[in-house]
């Protein structure tokens, strides 16, 4: 199943990504699906500190390497963006 269509795997990475960055305010059901990680409408406040600690985990998690900051931001766009990433089908 792709990734952006899996519900419970979606929930996991952004229960990841919370715990990750440390952002205890907010629950992963508050977290959108189609929203920019990165952007103010996220309501996360992420900085490079919080990518690093995202591009760690990615690594620990899914054995996902990503050195190229413009490859990073590709990837890590939105949840549905990483989800399709990490499970293409």
């Amino acid at each position: 199943m792709k990734g952006s269509l899996d519900t419970e795997f979606k929930q996991g990475l952004k229960t990841m990504i919370l715990e990750a960055c440390d952002r205890d305010e907010l629950s992963a059901e508050e977290l959108a699906d189609d929203v920019e990680l990165f952007s103010e409408h996220s309501g996360l406040e992420l900085d490079s500190i919080d990518g690093l600690q995202i591009s760690m985990l990615l690594q620990r998690q899914f054995k996902l390497r990503l050195v190229d900051p413009k490859e990073f931001r590709r990837v890590v766009t939105t949840i549905n963006q990483l989800a399709d990433h990490l499970q293409p089908e």
